[in-house]
């Protein structure tokens, strides 16, 4: 099978395609034949060399995709038949023609979306509801701050934290962007850009701060956001865009807030946190 390759780091002019084995399905595994596979954020770090893939992963990229079922493993247990469109959570090997997944990473496609559609719902989606849900224990009423609230995984957040009843706040790099999360069920945007996002959220909040913020950015953003945290806030970290180094009293101004600040990532989470 033709799979998506790279033999150095670097950028996009690295990629080829490239003959390799086609893999079979093992116990509990369904063979995937790929219609379309999503490009992330850590598809992009992993060909630069910056994040490398979990062990026992493919080092092929690709973290979703959507396709039909080709083929079905021994011990699987019926959810699935030959033939069936699905989408697909992986730890990599999407850019490829096929792929093997464990049948519970499967899922069914909603009604009304493509194939090429649908094969960007899962790692943005899931991711969001893992931060929000497993990490981040949102409740209805939380005020919840999503950094790059225009992405993927952001725009997933904000309509994932407005079926939580909580409310969600979010910032980006242009008017445009805001507009769009507005659209989506943003309560308030804040171009980072042209304010300080953090005096504008407790501005928004009346003072109280955020109590739960979703960060993708990192090092150049960890005083703003603790300043705009409130009391028992929950910050989950789950990238690192701006950076990854602090300096300043990080841990005592966390400390006084009885702040949490909780690191967070769905592609090494072993299988069964996935299932759920």
């Amino acid at each position: 099978m033709l799979a998506v390759h790279f033999d150095q780091h670097g950028g996009p002019e690295t990629l080829y395609l490239k003959e390799v084995a086609k893999p079979s399905p093992g116990e509990g595994e369904v063979l995937l034949k790929v219609a379309a596979s999503a490009l992330n954020r850590a598809d992009l770090l992993q060909r630069q060399g910056r994040y490398p893939p979990p062990q026992g992963a493919s080092s092929i990229l690709g973290l979703e995709a959507s396709g039909h079922v080709a083929e079905l493993g021994p011990g699987c247990q019926g959810h699935w038949k030959i033939g069936d469109s699905c989408m697909a959570l992986l730890s990599g090997g999407g850019q490829a023609q096929y792929v093997t997944i464990p049948e519970e990473l499967l899922m069914p496609i909603p009604e009304g979306l493509t194939l090429f559609q649908a094969a960007a719902i899962p790692e943005a989606w899931l991711t969001a509801f893992q931060l929000l849900h497993f990490v981040g224990h949102v409740q209805a009423g939380d005020s919840v701050l999503i950094h790059a609230g225009s992405s993927g995984v952001g725009t997933a957040a904000i309509q994932l934290a407005r079926m939580a009843g909580a409310i969600p706040l979010v910032t980006a790099g242009s008017q445009h962007k805001l507009q769009m999360t507005i659209k989506l069920g943003a309560a308030a945007g804040f171009n980072y850009k042209e304010e300080d996002f953090s005096e504008a959220t407790l501005k928004f909040t009346k003072g109280v701060g955020v109590n739960l913020i979703l960060d993708c950015i990192g090092g150049s953003y960890w005083e703003k956001n603790v300043n705009c945290l409130a009391v028992d806030g929950r910050w989950i970290l789950y990238g690192l865009m701006g950076g990854a180094d602090v300096s300043g009293p990080l841990f005592s101004k966390l400390l006084f807030k009885r702040g949490s600040l909780i690191a967070s990532l769905l592609r090494s989470r072993d299988k069964k946190v996935s299932d759920e």
